[in-house]
């Protein structure tokens, strides 16, 4: 992992931890718990996915740069829909209450993308590569 993929890892994953630690405080309030116990599921759930797409989807820029918007737009999509499906099989679990599961995963999935793009737009990556041979063959400006 880059140092700057390590950054806007690190920008994203601790606002949505700080998101869910409230939800887990609101939810034990409100449901006990069980409550308590949903939202922390509910939490781990969505850093779990998000981090690992966002490992992805450094592999994906390092290997294949030109693919990043496309592969960006399935990763996203495809951690919503296993959310969705997580959400469905706890759906009906005893041990845990499910809305603030539902609420906390909602909130935290909400928080990560903020998060994320807010400290991309703060990390300074470069997008041109300095070390590739230059466009005049490598004469100098002066030649």
């Amino acid at each position: 992992m880059q140092s700057n993929d390590a950054r806007i890892l690190r920008g994203a994953a601790i606002p949505t931890a700080l998101a869910g630690l409230i939800g887990v405080g609101v939810s034990g309030a409100v449901a006990g718990g069980q409550g308590a116990l949903g939202a922390v599921v509910g939490t781990v759930l969505v850093l779990l996915f998000f981090t690992a797409g966002l490992h992805g989807l450094g592999i994906v820029g390092r290997k294949w740069p030109e693919l990043l918007m496309g592969a960006g737009l399935l990763v996203y999509t495809t951690q919503i829909f296993a959310l969705l499906i997580a959400l469905f099989i706890f759906r009906d679990a005893d041990y845990l209450n499910g809305r603030a599961l539902g609420f906390t995963a909602l909130v935290c999935a909400l928080v990560w993308p903020a998060a994320q793009a807010w400290m991309q737009t703060r990390v300074k990556t470069l997008y041109v590569d300095t070390d590739g041979p230059s466009a005049d063959g490598g004469k100098g400006s002066d030649a």
